[in-house]
């Protein structure tokens, strides 16, 4: 919401802290007793008074125009947060003084009819379960090459989206009897079907998703040579032309994101907010658990502004193993990876200071309310035990980085943040933010910020045109 409020601020010349409420909106929403459905509805009732809307001027037009000016300012304007206002609206007619009559219609709940996976024949979840069965064993890829075994969780995800998959080739017309083997599922014509529902999905532009798919595709007939060479080209063709639309650099959100970061001030405020969040931590020293977790999320934020490491190897991180002090108990701590989670690439970060004295106040003051008396090494142990879920801890990041500073930021964006400001500084030394992040090879990196050229060259010329601009005034006095 206050990143909204503050797009609404640039756009309508008022505060940063948002529109003033009309007297007749102000007297409406004094009147919401629900705490949650008057927060669900402040930002809608903002931009209604600095439009000059009335109350009972309220329908379905005005509430486009609310999601349409979310969308400009990246918040969330889809049909579920639609649905969510209509209802926050709905729920004061009839029950709150002075409200209009009219009730919002609320956007429909899409419903999709799934095919249970037992429903499919059994000789085709034969073969998936033995297709991702090698999966966990060393094997030899077409170059000869060993390739390593999968870890269970992208196992999970390739059963996944074969299953998907196959759902989608039922919805398209497929006969689920005649998938009766994965040589089905990835026969060329089934296939086509599955990936153009998935473009027709997508929209004008194939998603990575349907891309990643079909070269899916074309990797597991390679390996198990479950149907013959020619289908096998006709497959790899298809492969092609979705990877001929492939978009290369950096998504949309990320490019937003990226932009906000590298404007002036807002930077500063992501670094400034662990200090800040640690002071608050101390004044809520009347309610341990909650300084607690507030500690927790300021030494999580600090560690990721100098080492942006992915959000599972931020979760993994155990004192004595990750987080150790080489030169002692007075000396800085180092953050190590010796087997990188993703890449398996060896990751070290040296520690400043002022984030090894945050870190050891977190461990000896807070920490232990965390642990509830049990004898565990993770930096940030979960409630019942083990290290915290990777999910909850960025969740909680995300929220309370929006909240503090009106980024919307998650733990992965991150990494793009570093390495778009590493390449401010120091342009073209994709080297260096590829040992940042951990790429395997620095091609990886150099595909991954595609684009921000433009904005560095953007920059710099501005700047060499303020130099001649500053001659020539120099000159006219």
């Amino acid at each position: 919401m206050r990143g909204a409020l503050r797009w609404l601020a640039r756009d309508k010349g008022i505060p940063e802290h948002g529109a003033p409420l009309t007297p007749a909106w102000g007297r409406l929403r004094t009147r919401i007793k629900d705490q949650f459905v008057r927060w669900r509805l402040s930002s809608f009732m903002r931009f209604c008074s600095a439009n000059g809307i009335a109350p009972a001027e309220v329908d379905e037009i005005v509430v486009d125009r609310f999601k349409a000016y979310r969308a400009q300012c990246n918040t969330a304007a889809d049909d579920r947060s639609g649905r969510r206002l209509a209802r926050a609206w709905n729920a004061n007619v009839g029950k709150v003084r002075d409200w209009p009559a009219r009730r919002l219609i609320e956007p429909a709940v899409k419903t999709l009819t799934e095919v249970p996976w037992a429903a499919f024949p059994e000789g085709f979840r034969r073969n998936v379960d033995q297709y991702l069965q090698g999966l966990t064993r060393v094997r030899k890829g077409r170059n000869g090459r060993r390739i390593r075994p999968l870890k269970a969780s992208t196992i999970r995800q390739r059963r996944m989206e074969l299953a998907a998959a196959a759902r989608m080739a039922v919805r398209s017309g497929v006969a689920i009897g005649d998938l009766n083997s994965l040589s089905a599922l990835l026969a060329p014509d089934v296939a086509e079907k599955v990936l153009d529902a998935y473009w027709a999905k997508n929209g004008e532009t194939p998603k990575a998703f349907t891309i990643d798919l079909a070269c899916r595709f074309v990797a597991i007939v390679r390996e198990t040579k479950c149907i013959d060479e020619a289908a096998c080209e006709r497959l790899d063709q298809m492969r092609r032309n979705l990877e001929d639309k492939r978009r290369g650099g950096i998504t949309d959100k990320n490019t937003a994101l990226i932009r906000q970061v590298l404007t002036l001030g807002v930077w500063s405020r992501v670094v400034n907010l662990p200090p800040h969040l640690m002071s608050t931590a101390r004044s809520q020293l009347s309610a341990p658990l909650k300084a607690a977790v507030t500690a927790q999320l300021a030494v999580a934020i600090a560690i990721l502004t100098v080492a942006p490491v992915r959000s599972a190897n931020l979760t993994a991180i155990k004192l004595g193993l990750n987080l150790i002090k080489p030169g002692g108990p007075a000396s800085n701590y180092w953050l190590v990876f010796p087997d990188y989670v993703k890449n398996r690439v060896r990751l070290e970060y040296s520690l400043e200071p002022y984030l090894t004295r945050m870190i050891d106040e977190y461990v000896h003051d807070f920490r232990p309310v965390l642990l509830k008396g049990r004898s565990e090494d993770w930096l940030f142990p979960g409630q019942n035990g083990g290290a915290k879920s990777s999910i909850l801890l960025s969740g909680q990041i995300k929220q309370r980085i929006y909240q503090t500073t009106g980024l919307r930021m998650t733990v992965h964006q991150f990494r793009h943040a570093a390495g778009a400001i590493i390449l401010k500084h120091r342009p073209g030394e994709y080297e260096l933010v590829r040992q940042l992040l951990g790429h395997r090879n620095v091609q990886t990196t150099i595909n991954a910020y595609i684009g921000l050229e433009n904005i560095h060259a953007s920059e710099i010329f501005s700047k060499i045109v303020m130099t001649h601009m500053d001659d020539d005034l120099d000159a006219a006095e």
